[in-house]
């Protein structure tokens, strides 16, 4: 699997470019949408920029305290992100976190309006960057037949790069990528229903994300271990429930509503 070329004696991976294609698109999105709730154009930018430095820094801390013996034994892989190992729930919630302080205290804006606006450019983001893995060759699952693979309509240059160390594998990446793209399509349509209310987009985001990450690591033979738990199966349970709660108090909390304007 090729997963590099070379410019000028200067080394492009794709997996770089899988984020980097997945961040333009997200930026685009959330341009967009916060357009449409009338969020300052300034405010957006600023929370993309800063809040992708520190979701990429804490993507690359989860990754790397969960893989510890490995990094202390190689330290200057750690700077190395373009040989993988973005851990999402990790950037995810160094993101929020980010969002949360600069929204509220410095920016006195809602909280769960902007993530609302944000999280439709984090979905579609995940759905693109997702193929960073399969140049990488990582994130894919247990052995399985080239016939089964087939019967799931998996694409002929998927199913190939999926052949590695002489076994077919489930591309766990490639199923999660269409699902976040299933999820962003959802949303266009939720945030467009006369009833939808603040808050109803990040509970859709988190309760989707959740099912579909808990259930892709089932099957996954890469998974961020401690002892012997998944760690992204713990998050996303709490994704989950988190979501659901989300979902039950911005319906009974009169005084969020959706902000319209048109484009």
């Amino acid at each position: 699997m090729i997963n590099s070329f070379n410019i000028f004696g200067i080394s492009i991976h794709f997996y770089s470019l899988c984020i980097l294609l997945g961040i333009i698109v997200a930026y685009i999105v959330i341009r967009l949408e916060g357009h449409d709730q009338r969020l300052n154009k300034d405010y957006i930018f600023n929370v993309v920029f800063y809040g992708l430095i520190i979701g990429i820094l804490g993507a690359r801390l989860h990754y790397v305290l969960f893989n510890l013996d490995y990094y202390l034994s190689y330290p200057s892989e750690i700077i190395k992100i373009w040989h993988g190992g973005l851990a999402i729930h990790g950037g995810i919630i160094a993101a929020a976190i980010f969002v949360y302080f600069y929204s509220t205290k410095v920016q006195k804006t809602s909280f769960l309006r902007s993530l609302d606006v944000i999280l439709p450019g984090v979905i579609i983001a995940q759905a693109i960057g997702r193929w960073g893995n399969f140049f990488n060759q990582e994130a894919y699952g247990i052995v399985v037949s080239k016939g089964l693979l087939q019967k799931l309509l998996i694409p002929n240059f998927v199913i190939k790069g999926m052949y590695i160390d002489g076994a077919y594998h489930l591309p766990t990446f490639y199923i999660e990528s269409i699902l976040c793209l299933i999820g962003f399509i959802i949303i266009l349509l939720i945030r467009n229903h006369r009833n939808v209310r603040v808050g109803y987009v990040t509970a859709f985001y988190l309760i989707w994300y959740g099912i579909i990450r808990f259930i892709i690591e089932l099957f996954r033979t890469d998974s961020l271990m401690l002892f012997n738990i998944k760690i992204a199966c713990v998050i996303s349970v709490i994704f989950i429930l988190l979501g659901v709660w989300l979902f039950y108090y911005t319906t009974y909390k009169k005084n969020l509503r959706y902000r319209r304007t048109m484009l």
